[in-house]
This record gives structure tokens, C-alpha cells and sequence, in this order.
């Protein structure tokens, strides 16, 4: 997920008129940070789609379907006292509350529009919330790779700093002064992706403090809770958490251009309490309010809704 994403995504589009030979199906699928990558698959052996009624459509792979889907954060850098003054605890209670098990985003309307998918057994409940925490104080610096978040989390887990889960997200979340060198800022502003450790399919996300970036990143400086960092992350982790949920290991919901729900409705905030900059929001979870982006609702034709059943909205 990203702000600055049109130059790509013409990029991208331009992938899915390249030409097929006899033996091969090109395929765009997602790559769990905004946009698509072309896979080959032996013709004859392609997973086949279900039909494409609602803009999005079934590759055959899992979704998250348990009662409640298991978040674990993983704060990276400094918290406490950081460069911003969103590296703080401030911005971690937010996040905490935003994800916790009582009024959070995992028991509301909105997290509720992810039902609408399914895969050949089940389909997920809505329900999310987060069940454990741990820090990790620049282990492997303030410059990290793709493989770097696979390290950290795994260390999380072999540490037994938090518990082995598949069905649990594992969120690494980096403070302002830690850079993503894969395109952290310039080419997204998060993801997911998943991967097997110590013998268990983990799905996990990166999501770095928007203050390092805001022009990429936050949609307002001045934000609902006054704590542009945490606000910013809000959105992001709301955006990854959805994709993961319908998406987990990449081949099961998405549409024909490689985009997953969240993709579909990346910077789509529909009507707005307030004004735009200066604390507009357009979700109350519990006594917080929150500016969070649309998702695709699977249903009714498909569109981006801020809660299930709800109007579709275009921005």
C-alpha cells in the first residue's frame, strides 16, 4: 500500500498485454506490497478462478477463516523516546486499543466486510484482535532488508518472545529512524507476505511510522487522535490485516490485475467527520476516532465500503 502508486500500476498494467506462447499462462498475481508480479504456469496446470462476479476473484488458495484471527506486534527501534514524537508510548497504546479485543477494528462493521470471502471450506468470521507484544531494540539495525523482517520474526518466535501461531499476523513495526530499503516511502508504505518457520506457514506485514515519510504515507499531519504516526499506521496495518485475512499466502483473492481487497480501495476514505488535515476521520472504534481506507466489500457487485452492507462510495 502506497500514496504515490499511479506511475507503477500504469507500469503494471502494462504487463497483462504482454503475449502468451503455447505452453505457458502469464499470470499477474499479488506480491503483498501494492502490486502485481507476472507468474508462468505450465499450461493445462493453472489453479482455475472462480468466476469474476464482484471485481475480485478466487485463485484457490486459504483464507483466514478461524473465530477470531490471532495480531502480534513486534515494535522495532525505539518506542519510547525516538527522533518523532510519534516513537512513543503514546502511538503504542493507540495501535493497542485500535487492535485490542474490546470495541477495536476486529469487532466492527468494518472489519466485517471480509466475510464476504471465502475459500473451498470456510469463510473468515471478522473477527481480529490482538493477543501479544514484544520489542526488539535495532537487532539488526536501522537498515532492513525484506529478508531482515523474515529474520525478526522468526527470532521472535525461536526466542519464544511470542508463540508460534498460524493463525496469528505478526506485524513489524519500525520507528521513524529505521528505512526499509526494498521501498519503504517511495513504493509502499507496507505489506505482507507470508513464509515457513520452524516448520508453520506464518503470515506476517511490515509497517514503518509514516512521520519518516508523511507526504507518502499520512493522509493528514494534523490527525483524530493528534498522533500523526500512530494514525498514519492505523490505515496501513487496517489495509494489511484485510489482505491477510483473504489472502494470506497470496494465491487466493484478488482481482485481474494482481490487486487484493485493500489494493482496490488504497487511499478511498469515503465521507469524512471534519475536515481533511485537520482531524477528519470516518470510523469510531470504541470512544477513538479513526481516518481508515475502504475496502472491497465481495458482495452486491463489489465496491469499497467502510462497513459491511453499507454504500459504496468511489472515494
Amino acid at each position: 500500500m502506497r500514496k504515490a502508486l499511479i506511475a507503477l500500476l500504469m507500469m503494471v498494467g502494462c504487463l497483462s498485454s504482454h503475449a502468451q506462447d503455447m505452453k505457458q499462462v502469464i499470470h499477474l498475481a499479488p506480491n503483498g506490497k501494492g502490486w502485481a508480479i507476472e507468474t508462468a504456469r505450465e499450461s493445462g496446470t493453472a489453479t482455475s478462478k472462480s468466476p469474476t462476479t464482484n471485481g475480485i476473484g478466487y485463485h484457490g488458495g486459504p483464507v483466514m477463516s478461524m473465530s477470531s484471527v490471532h495480531v502480534y506486534f513486534i515494535w522495532y527501534g525505539n518506542w519510547t523516546n525516538g527522533p518523532k514524537p510519534s516513537d512513543s508510548q503514546t502511538t503504542v497504546n493507540l495501535l493497542n486499543i485500535l487492535f485490542g479485543p474490546t470495541r477495536g477494528i476486529g469487532s466492527s462493521g468494518y472489519f466485517k466486510i471480509n466475510t464476504t470471502y471465502s475459500d473451498s471450506v470456510s469463510h473468515p468470521s471478522g473477527n481480529v484482535a490482538l493477543v501479544a507484544s514484544t520489542s526488539n531494540k535495532y537487532s539488526r539495525g536501522k537498515q532492513l532488508s525484506d529478508s531482515d523482517i523474515q529474520l525478526i520474526v522468526s527470532s521472535a518466535l525461536t526466542s519464544r518472545a511470542l508463540p508460534k501461531d498460524a493463525n496469528g499476523l505478526y506485524f513489524v513495526l519500525t520507528a521513524s529512524d529505521v528505512a526499509e530499503t526494498s521501498g519503504f516511502c517511495n513504493q509502499y508504505c507496507g505489506w505482507h507476505t507470508h513464509s515457513t518457520i520452524a516448520g508453520t506457514d506464518i503470515k506476517y506485514a511490515f509497517v514503518g511510522n509514516p512521520d519518516r515519510c508523511p507526504a507518502s504515507c499520512e493522509m493528514q499531519s494534523v490527525s483524530p487522535n493528534r498522533d500523526s504516526g500512530a494514525d498514519g499506521m492505523a490505515s496501513v496495518m487496517a489495509h494489511e490485516t484485510a489482505e491477510t485475512v483473504t489472502d494470506p499466502d497470496l494465491n487466493a483473492w484478488y482481482d485481474s490485475t494482481g490487486n487484493e481487497n485493500a489494493d482496490k480501495c488504497a487511499w478511498k476514505f469515503g465521507p469524512l467527520t471534519g475536515v481533511l488535515g485537520q482531524g477528519a476521520y470516518n470510523q469510531t472504534f470504541g470512544t477513538y476516532n479513526w481516518l481508515i481506507q475502504m475496502n472491497w466489500e465481495n458482495s452486491r457487485g463489489g465496491g469499497c465500503d467502510k462497513t459491511l452492507g453499507g454504500k459504496f462510495y468511489s472515494q
